[in-house]
This record gives C-alpha cells, sequence and structure tokens, in this order.
C-alpha cells in the first residue's frame, strides 16, 4: 500500500481494507468501542516505518507537511444554497417570505441570490452586487439607504412612531387617517410617502384645515393623499355630512324579520 503508483483513493480503501481485515473477528456492543478501536489502529499505522522511506507517515507530517499547513478558518463553512429571482418594482427580491433591497436601477432584471443560514448576497452576472444579514422575519424588509432612490432615501429617516407623532399633533382624525395610510400599503415606503404628502397639505393649507378635512376622508373611508388634497381643493371640509334618521321599518306582513324563520 506504499507503492508509489497508488493514488489517493486507492490508499484510502487499501487502509480501509486493512483495518476492516484487523477488526474482523472482534464483536462490538457500542459505536464507541468501534471508534476507539479504529483509532487504535490509525495510531499504530500512522507509527509503522513505512519500506522505501524508512519513515512513518507521524514522522513525515511532523518534518514536511505541519509547516506548510494553514490556520482553520475563524467561522465553520456554511452550506450554500441558489436561486433566481427577479427584481420587484419596489427594488426588493424574495427569499422565504422576506424581501431583501437590491440598488433600484436593477428593477426588473434576473438575479442570483446565494443565500446560507446568516448571509444572503445578490449577484447580477457574476457580479454581487446587494449583500445582507439572513432573516427569519416573514413578510418584512431588510433595505440599505444607498439601495434606494433619492425620493425614497428622504423618506428614510421617518418612522412609523415619528409620522404618527407628527399627525397626532394636527388632530385626532389626521392620526386615524395616517395610521391607515401605512397599514392599508403593501410596502411601508408608499405609506411613507402618502402620510408626508399629508405633511405638506398642512404646511400649504393649515392644520386647522387639514384636521378637518381629515376627518371627512375617514368618515366616509376616504383613506388616501389624493381623497384629502381633493376636498382642501374644493373646500369640502367645511360642509356637513347630513345624517337621516330613517327610524324603525314600518309594520307590514310582508316584512317578517328574523323570528320568522324559526
Amino acid at each position: 500500500m506504499d507503492h508509489p503508483a497508488f493514488t489517493s483513493w486507492d490508499l484510502s480503501s487499501a487502509l480501509e481494507r486493512w483495518i476492516l481485515a484487523a477488526l474482523r473477528n472482534r464483536r462490538f456492543t457500542s459505536l464507541g468501542e468501534v471508534r476507539e478501536a479504529v483509532a487504535e489502529l490509525l495510531e499504530k499505522l500512522n507509527t509503522r516505518p513505512m519500506r522505501k522511506p524508512g519513515k512513518s507517515r507521524r514522522q513525515l507530517f511532523e518534518e514536511v507537511e505541519k509547516a506548510t499547513l494553514k490556520a482553520l478558518p475563524d467561522k465553520p463553512y456554511e452550506l450554500a444554497h441558489w436561486k433566481k429571482a427577479r427584481v420587484n418594482v419596489d427594488y426588493h427580491v424574495e427569499l422565504e417570505g422576506h424581501y431583501y433591497s437590491v440598488p433600484y436601477g436593477l428593477v426588473g432584471q434576473q438575479v442570483e441570490v446565494r443565500y446560507t443560514p446568516s448571509c444572503v448576497e445578490v449577484l447580477l452576472g457574476g457580479r454581487r452586487v446587494a449583500s445582507h444579514v439572513r432573516s427569519e422575519e416573514r413578510g418584512r424588509h431588510t433595505t440599505q439607504a444607498e439601495h434606494m432612490p433619492a425620493s425614497h432615501r428622504e423618506h428614510a429617516q421617518w418612522t412609523p412612531s415619528r409620522i404618527l407623532s407628527w399627525a397626532a399633533t394636527v388632530g385626532p382624525s389626521t392620526a386615524a387617517l395616517v395610521e391607515e395610510l401605512m397599514k392599508r400599503k403593501p410596502h411601508p415606503e408608499q405609506g411613507f410617502r402618502s402620510a408626508l404628502g399629508v405633511i405638506r397639505l398642512a404646511q400649504r393649507y393649515g392644520q386647522q384645515r387639514v384636521e378637518k378635512a381629515c376627518a371627512r376622508a375617514v368618515r366616509h373611508r376616504a383613506y388616501s393623499y389624493k381623497s384629502v388634497a381633493a376636498i382642501l381643493q374644493h373646500h369640502l371640509e367645511e360642509v356637513e355630512t347630513a345624517h337621516e334618521d330613517k327610524g324603525a321599518l314600518p309594520r307590514h306582513e310582508n316584512v317578517r324579520g328574523a323570528d320568522y324563520y324559526h
């Protein structure tokens, strides 16, 4: 088995056969016993001198190979998986229910996603264009500011709590409208843009008018920036909503009610 023409596979097979032959007549009652027996034979094999070099495998390792070994990596190897994805209009790609950003100029393009338990990388044409820490939160977004277009980047400083705090200073109806704006949008930035649009309306029309306009929009369930803007443009916030008291239905033989069916 020390013949120079042997390949590593041949040598490995020969060593395996030698160990199996030495243990063929022994009976083991646990896997631990097998490991101990194999370890003893390996130590014997590594310290036994070989015919041609006249040295053991242990001696050759200490004299030749040990000095050339490199240190092990700081982190253990992680198995990577790959998938293809198309960049959505919100410049994010989806992986197992979570959304990761890429540069917004790649919208509509097909990319490759390489992911491990700790990292997500997005590649285009073999070149990495984005890298994120892996997240297990489904339905959430991981977004890097440098991936946003300029208009989105301006809004990145705003958070839901900050927007709601501002809305509450205008009035309860404005706060209710802004909260619905952010809840009803499929992507957070879309709700932020609408809410910030209402902020600009307050700067233009004044907080009192905006509060009344938001109250009218909430009454009509018109939860959108355009609805509030239209109300202000046409001065509809001053129009009172008529509430008609229709009263109870008159008694009639054709009006039966729920008790009739029991």
